[in-house]
């Protein structure tokens, strides 16, 4: 137990200290520095050399205040005091006893108060002494493990007089909170103080121990290391005075995979080169896991492993017929480009056979001369470009690889990066050649279109080393520093469009267009690919489920409107996923279900499409236009509108530069022949025209929209309607001649796809018309144009007086006399 003596109460200077409070019988060193602290001490100094010190509840205080010190402080005794020259005290200090801060009587020039002896009882059991017993063990524990105690205090803990004694002694010494040191202060109970201490005093036992560990295991490895490091560096200097390099199992094992990747002599001589460098490497050098790195893709990439050559073009027929239906012209070019490779590979045989017979012949070897192009399959998404691809590989045993070009900026990505980059890795082509595991394999680079450059270089430009016939046989990665062949490689390059591709790229390729399917290629196509395949993905059997021909026609007339398949393929996997919860629910049981044209809104929904995307009736100022895009071929409306005004055109509907001077053409072909037309000479400085082309948010461009435009503008000005199932196509000139123009072939099958009857072509184009099915042809009437008043005649709806009018002044009308 514990009380307040009243009776001493004294008044004492007040030093307010941030840590290291001296407990009563304990002696410290303390600087003070502060103003307040030195003429605290300072005013000690000169009557009894006593002051009280107290804890400040917030160490960063630098002037605390009164409230801000706590209530128990401890009277002590200064023994020795030093000055610095910057002003400081140090002094060595000796605890007395505890007061209590009964009130303050001052704050400056120092903090001055009068407190009361706080006493203890000393009466110490054989509890209290087994417990000051613990303590004095585990603290010579903690000094084993590490900890670090004045010498002063160790042989006062050592030297047990009195348990308070020890207490506070211990208290000291602990490491713990400036807060938790205070509550030890303001403890009177002797028996509750020193459990406290037992418990600050295991935690700090249990943190040594971990730092200790962790220490020795530092310590442990370190010593390891170096005396491995130390062996192996005596071992390298034993092997050097006997001039003899023994071989460890890594260096045997690398070199065992250099002499069997049968690499050419100059990548074989750098691969020892760099295998000697590993080896007089410590294992621990950052520089030997790059090496090591390296090593491993020299060795990997098949060097001189080639798929075995057999071509058989009869072969290459049936696999290509078995994967695609249609593109009967895409296929006999592919046919024709195997041929040639077939008699190059015979050519290359006879070569290798003289030369065994006449190794001395200096006939020059042209075995590597005249390389086949590259060939690039363009085309709408969808059409079987990329499996194509595949099939050309199967016909001729290769492995097929494919990596996709779209968004790449890097050149890095095609060439490599340097090995001084950290995570250096060669480009996406050798990556390629080692995923194929052959040097020859059929290579894929998919959408070569959207590739672009930026600050890091122009893919563009690595790619031309790689398909550059002239060149590729001695590609430079720069991952790999060595050049390497790739001469053998059958590239096959896709894109939906060409007009991004590079010109000095797009020159080294061999163009193959694939233009849309029809409608009845996608029913075949949809008869005999889509619907087995998604039949045997939705694991079901075709023995319980088949599709009508009527149903199939509708879910690609009223489901799917694009050039190729996939949204057909989309479409009949929805049906089947339909279909597969009807057979588990026991919706559907029994004999075989077959979807009929009434099932196909149940499945699909209300319809997507109309059946005829043509206007329902002719009008005035709105022309059916063709046009092709990356998708395939496309129709498109164009509309025109006049009304009062000062004679400004306006364009709208989201228009290409091209499309705005076609546009600006018609315009003044009009004006130029204001009298053919019965318009009034200055007709336009009265008048706004507005053209305008729907679906503004795709953007549109093109030279071959305009005869659609002078159609519509004539219409709207002269009132007569156009036909509504007329469509047409080309350019026109100031002098109203209607020039060729491209993708007919994919703007014909749009045509046909959206019911049109009659479509116009330019005159030049009629030679094009090889190239069109001949299911479409015989649904359409074809007109050729050879000057934009061919076009007027079969698009428009003349009144009789105007027709015959026009007939007069059109000098040339007989050269474009319309053809079927």
């Amino acid at each position: 137990m514990s009380e307040i003596n009243s009776e001493k109460n004294e008044l004492y200077p007040v030093v307010a200290i941030r840590d290291g409070i001296v407990f009563p019988s304990a002696e410290n060193v303390l600087v003070f520095g502060r103003e307040k602290s030195v003429a605290a001490m300072k005013h000690a100094m000169k009557n009894e050399k006593k002051v009280i010190l107290v804890m400040q509840k917030k160490a960063d205080l630098e002037d605390p205040e009164t409230k801000d010190l706590y209530d128990v402080g401890v009277v002590a005794q200064i023994d020795k005091i030093a000055t610095s020259e910057k002003g400081q005290i140090n002094a060595l200090v000796k605890g007395l006893y505890k007061v209590h801060i009964d009130s303050y009587s001052q704050t400056e020039p120092y903090i001055a108060a009068t407190a009361s002896e706080i006493l203890e009882s000393s009466q110490e059991t054989e509890e209290i002494l087994a417990v000051v017993k613990y303590i004095s063990g585990q603290v010579k524990k903690a000094i084993n493990l590490g900890k670090t105690i004045d010498f002063v205090f160790l042989m006062n803990i050592l030297n047990i007089q009195s348990s308070h004694n020890f207490s506070n002694q211990v208290a000291m010494i602990v490491d713990i909170k400036t807060s938790e040191r205070q509550e030890l202060l303001e403890e009177t109970d002797l028996k509750t103080r020193l459990q406290k201490e037992v418990e600050y005093i295991n935690k700090e036992i249990k943190v040594l121990e971990l730092e200790h560990n962790i220490s020795n295991k530092t310590q442990k490895k370190f010593e390891k290391n170096m005396r491995e490091t130390f062996l192996r560096e005596k071992m390298k200097t034993i092997e050097e005075e006997l001039g003899d390099k023994g071989d460890n199992v890594e260096v045997n094992e690398y070199k065992k995979k250099i002499k069997d990747a049968a690499m050419p002599e100059d990548v074989q001589k750098k691969a020892v080169k760099e295998l000697k460098r590993l080896s007089q490497m410590s294992q621990y050098n950052p520089e030997a896991s790059y090496i090591r790195s390296y090593l491993d893709w020299l060795v990997e990439i098949p060097w001189n492993h080639a798929s075995e050559q057999n071509i058989d073009i009869k072969l290459a027929e049936k696999i290509l017929d078995e994967d695609h239906f249609g593109l009967k012209k895409v296929k006999e070019r592919i046919i024709e480009f195997l041929a040639v490779m077939k008699l190059k590979s015979m050519q290359d045989e006879e070569i290798d056979k003289a030369e065994k017979k006449k190794p001395d012949s200096k006939k020059p070897n042209n075995k590597h001369e005249h390389q086949p192009s590259i060939l690039c399959f363009v085309g709408p998404p969808g059409v079987g470009k990329t499996s194509l691809g595949k099939s050309i590989a199967r016909a001729q045993g290769r492995e097929f690889v494919k990596i996709s070009l779209g968004g790449i900026r890097d050149e890095a990505e095609i060439r490599g990066h340097r090995r001084t980059y950290v995570g250096a890795l060669p480009g996406r082509m050798i990556q390629g050649i080692k995923q194929a595991g052959t040097k020859n394999p059929v290579f894929m680079l998919d959408e070569i279109d959207k590739i672009g450059s930026d600050y890091r270089g122009d893919p563009s430009a690595a790619l031309l080393e790689a398909l550059d016939p002239e060149q590729n046989h001695a590609f430079s990665d720069h991952y790999l520093e060595v050049p390497f062949n790739m001469s053998e490689v059958f590239f096959i390059t896709t894109a939906n469009i060409l007009d991004t591709i590079p010109d000095a790229l797009r020159d080294r390729l061999e163009i193959i267009h694939f233009a849309g399917y029809t409608e009845d290629e996608k029913f075949n196509i949809a008869k005999n690919y889509l619907i087995p395949k998604q039949l045997r993905a939705h694991h079901i059997s075709q023995d319980k489920i088949g599709v009508s021909d009527g149903a199939l026609r509708i879910i690609i007339r009223r489901y799917s409107r694009e050039a190729g398949v996939r949204e057909l393929e989309r479409q009949v996997a929805t049906v089947f996923r339909k279909v597969a919860r009807d057979i588990v629910e026991n919706k559907i049981k029994g004999k075989k279900k077959i979807i009929a044209t009434a099932d196909t809104q149940k499945y699909l929904g209300p319809f997507k499409y109309s059946e005829s995307m043509i206007e329902d009736k002719d009008t005035v100022g709105i022309t059916t236009g063709l046009a092709w895009t990356q998708v395939g071929g496309v129709i498109l409306f164009v509309e025109v509108a006049n009304m009062p005004g000062k004679g400004s055109l306006t364009l709208t509907g989201n228009l290409g530069d091209v499309m705005k001077e076609s546009c600006q053409a018609a315009l003044t072909y009009i004006r130029a022949r204001w009298d053919t037309f019965k318009l009034e000479e200055k007709f336009y400085s009265d008048m706004d025209i507005h053209v305008h082309v729907p679906e503004g948010a795709v953007p549109k461009d093109g030279p071959s929209a305009g005869v659609s435009i002078v159609t519509s503008m004539i219409s709207s000005l002269t009132g007569m309607p156009v036909k509504r199932d007329v469509a047409m196509t080309g350019e026109i000139t100031l002098r109203g001649r209607v020039t060729e123009i491209g993708g007919l072939k994919e703007k014909v099958i749009a045509a046909h796809r959206a019911k049109i009857k009659t479509v116009i072509i330019p005159m030049e184009n009629k030679k094009d018309l090889v190239d069109i099915p001949d299911n479409v042809k015989k649904d359409l009437n074809f007109i050729f144009a050879s000057r934009i008043d061919d076009v007027l005649k079969a698009a428009l709806i003349f009144p009789t007086k105007k027709k015959e009018f026009i007939d007069k002044r059109s000098k040339k009308a007989s050269e474009g006399k319309n053809q079927k």
